[in-house]
């Protein structure tokens, strides 16, 4: 099937992929940057015996890219794309009953999948620039694996990529076949130190100083997003090139302007994102320019909001950068960064699935039937934390009962090829009569925002610009973007079968399908207003200064900045309070209120965190009485508890024994209970739960009589047992009977007593069964130690002596005899003669 003329690096390896296609249902291949395996392989392999006349799916990450390689695809058999060759994007397609190789986006084979699980028709399935590790191509892997394994034992996979995971085909279990590629050597060229600025400014700067050196070939020079391009074309004004962008969102002919040589013969500059990384192929490219950042979507499963972060490259994505202008001749490659900062990066981005919103991954899995994602081979399998968000999600939005199973609702919403929450948001909206501002509204939620900076946050507004640009009315907002919203709001009413509608918006029917699309992110105004909301998930937010929204008793907000303390609104649109309170539900509410030290048992009318309103609980459950109070103490800790000397005394007996019989402690079961701060916070609805019944105050916990139920924790014969081997008390040679002071870490319990009663005592007292000597303070006739020892022998035998030399003049009427060993022990004074 090779063109006249046309060899391929990629094509060297021809032979020895056709023989592991034939042998294996799996195989991964490697080849470099311009090698070809995009744009020729899946031509000759057209007429594979395995194939047997059935057609050939490649997946592509990016729309761009997908169209990009079906045209040049479609021009290598000199035809047309809609042919034997065509391509699906969302909302796009351009195929026939002649179509044998379809170029699509993921999304698309995943409802393909969904569809038809046998892909019928289907022999082989591409996964091109698999090393990029998005988050549809990994589900997408997945779910091929279980179709070959389950359906179809003839279906072929080439994962297809020009960096790899040294790994992947051993945790495949696939063979790897790999192409040298013809690539020309890059010189690669670091600034001496990294810059300081705008990196738009620094962009512009160095492809001026590359036009100069460079005369012959083009530039291809990467930023971060749409802004930092506008920016660098508005800073290249003037110069002797056709300076173009190239990024997802440029309409299909200027996307091709960018890609194509110019027809003039001028020397072309492009200036893209990170779409131009892989699979698009840049004829005539010489040098690159790279600035070093990429801005991708990062989920915070903490707050279930997504934000755009602009980091930095890595080491794999700015070799890829460079590589392009090795394709066709010798280049250059200029990195707008030390050579020292480029070791530190990292070596390559994280697989998307452990970083991103996996609500959309999640819907899927249930319209599959796999609701635990466990039951699918992962390359890395989802997080189960982030997972269970996703599935609160969806339960929020009527798309997952509470088994995880996907509903009707669910399945509907799968079919409107965007995220859960916007098909939520078109499907019920239609169902409330509201489909073209669904559309509207959908289309915009998607979109960049087309007002300037300092519009407002109010999402009306755009609703209005979108729909005065659409009458031909002229607008504030930018042209480009309102163009490319009325594109997708088209399609939207396509989908919905409804007309559009131009005029003026209701803001509260704007709130009402805001809401649909973010049930957590409804608001109410905080006391004192000044913009300042409670979101329905329980975080605070925060309008701009100044915005008309502040005087807005409830919101439904769409973006959100996460920020630390309140996040910053920047969209959102007024809700009716009708609309907040369909929504609400009564509650039992019992908490504690740490300010009055009270228990606050209500019944509330609430949506999430929101209070809408609230009445007296006055037959409050004991669960719910003993949960508050536990949570109450764990979070202002054990001293709101007042433990008598007793209840102390008990508790440091027990831990002593646990510390001193560490074979009993760690039985199974234990034998001695964990009395320690921690083991008591874990466990207080057990011990202490019983005791909780009426207790309403801080001064009610206070009061708790906290022996018996320590004690109740010690069950038979425990009781007897630690009071043989830990008693209370020891009894001395005076007939006293002292109190002990046991130390929680173990350490040796304290005898605290007059020396004068235990004259005629030779060995020290001992506990826990004669194996632990107490520690003695031998106290002057005033009470104060004026000897601490182990060794009471050693004692009478020594420093007794000097204690009797310092004190008997100080303390007469008590003994002090020269003979110790002999004198009768006495807590009185001498007689009198």
């Amino acid at each position: 099937m090779t063109s006249p003329g046309l060899a391929l690096p990629v094509f060297e390896v021809l032979p020895e992929l056709r023989s592991a296609l034939a042998a294996h249902p799996l195989v991964v291949l490697q080849a470099p940057p311009g090698a070809g395996k995009s744009t020729g392989l899946p031509l000759e392999l057209l007429h594979e015996p395995w194939l047997a006349g059935q057609g050939t799916v490649m997946l592509q990450p990016r729309r761009v890219a997908a169209r990009a390689v079906a045209a040049r695809l479609a021009e290598g058999l000199g035809e047309e794309v809609g042919g034997t060759v065509g391509s699906r994007v969302r909302f796009e397609s351009r195929v026939s009953n002649r179509t044998r190789i379809e170029v699509v986006t993921e999304g698309i084979l995943t409802r393909r999948l969904q569809r038809d699980p046998e892909l019928a028709g289907v022999g082989l399935v591409i996964l091109d620039e698999f090393h990029e590790r998005s988050l549809n191509a990994d589900l997408a892997l997945a779910l091929l694996r279980e179709v070959q394994g389950a359906l179809r034992d003839d279906l072929r996979v080439l994962v297809m990529s020009a960096t790899l995971d040294p790994a992947l085909p051993t945790r495949l279990g696939a063979p790897l076949v790999q192409s040298a590629g013809r690539a020309y050597p890059v010189d690669v060229r670091y600034l001496p130190a990294d810059p300081a600025g705008r990196v738009e400014d620094q962009v512009a700067r160095a492809v001026r100083e590359a036009l100069a050196a460079h005369p012959e070939g083009d530039i291809l020079a990467f930023l971060p997003g749409v802004r930092e391009i506008r920016g660098a074309l508005g800073a290249l004004s003037g110069v002797d090139a056709a300076v173009l962008p190239l990024y997802g969102d440029l309409p299909l002919a200027e996307q091709r302007r960018a890609i194509l040589p110019d027809p003039g013969g001028q020397c072309r500059v492009v200036l893209a994102t990170s779409i131009a990384e892989t699979s698009l192929t840049l004829a005539g490219v010489r040098v690159v320019v790279d600035g070093g950042l990429s801005r991708t979507q990062r989920f915070d499963p903490g707050t279930g909001l997504t934000r755009l972060v602009t980091t930095r490259v890595t080491r794999d994505g700015a070799e890829q950068r460079a590589g392009r202008a090795g394709r066709t001749a010798p280049g250059t490659a200029y990195r707008l960064w030390s050579e020292r900062t480029h070791a530190a990066l990292p070596a390559a981005r994280p697989p998307e699935i452990v970083e991103a919103d996996l609500a959309p991954l999640t819907l899927e899995l249930a319209g599959w039937g796999a609701p635990d994602p466990a039951a699918l081979a992962w390359l890395d399998e989802p997080p189960a934390p982030r997972v269970q968000s996703a599935r609160a999600l969806l339960r929020d939005l009527e798309a997952l009962d509470t088994a995880g199973r996907i509903t009707p609702r669910g399945s509907a919403l799968l079919e409107l090829p965007t995220h859960p929450r916007l098909a939520h948001l078109l499907h019920d909206g239609a169902a409330l009569g509201l489909g073209p501002l669904a559309a509207d509204v959908a289309a915009l939620l998607e979109e960049r925002d087309p007002l300037a900076a300092g519009a407002g946050a109010d999402l009306t507004d755009r609703v209005a610009a979108l729909r005065a640009w659409r009458r031909r009315e002229g607008s504030r907002g930018d042209a480009g973007v309102l163009e490319r919203a009325e594109r997708l709001a088209r399609q939207w009413r396509q989908a919905l079968a409804v007309r559009p509608d131009d005029t003026p918006p209701d803001g509260f029917a704007v709130g009402q399908l805001v809401a649909l699309a973010y049930p957590e992110r409804l608001a109410l105004a905080r006391e004192g207003g000044g913009g300042r909301f409670l979101l329905a998930g329980g975080q605070g937010a925060r309008l701009p200064e100044g915005d008309a929204l502040a005087a807005s008793p409830a919101l439904a907000v769409a973006h959100l900045d996460a920020g630390t303390a309140e996040g910053r609104i920047s969209l959102a649109a007024p809700l009716a309070p009708a609309v907040l309170g369909a929504r609400a539900g009564w509650q039992d509410a019992v908490r504690w209120d740490a300010r009055s030290g009270t228990l606050v048992a209500q019944r509330e009318r609430r949506v999430g965190a929101l209070v809408l309103d609230t009445r007296p609980l006055r037959d409050l459950p004991h669960a719910a009485r003993v949960e508050a109070l536990a949570g109450a103490i764990r979070a202002e800790g054990l001293h709101l508890l007042t433990f008598s000397p007793d209840a102390a005394s008990l508790r440091a007996r027990v831990q002593s024994l646990r510390a001193w019989r560490p074979e009993e402690a760690h039985a199974d079961p234990p034998q001695w209970p964990d009395l320690s701060d921690a083991a008591l916070l874990a466990g207080l609805e057990d011990w202490l739960g019983p005791t909780l019944e009426g207790v309403r105050t801080r001064e009610d916990l206070g009061r708790l009589p906290l022996l018996p139920a320590l004690q109740a924790l010690l069950p038979w014969p425990l009781p007897a047992r630690l009071d043989e081997l830990a008693p209370t008390h020891l009894t001395v040679p005076s007939g006293s009977r002292v109190r002990l002071s046991y130390q929680p870490d173990g350490s040796p319990p304290i005898l605290a007593v007059k020396l004068q009663e235990l004259f005629g005592l030779t060995e020290t007292p001992s506990v826990n069964g004669g194996r632990t000597p107490v520690l003695l303070h031998l106290l002057s006739p005033a009470g104060r130690p004026v000897q601490v020892t182990q060794d009471l022998r050693s004692f009478w035998n020594s420093s007794y002596f000097e204690v009797r030399k310092e004190l008997r003049g100080r303390y007469p009427k008590h003994p002090w005899p020269d003979d110790p060993w002999s004198h009768a022990p006495t807590r009185h004074v001498k007689k009198r003669l």
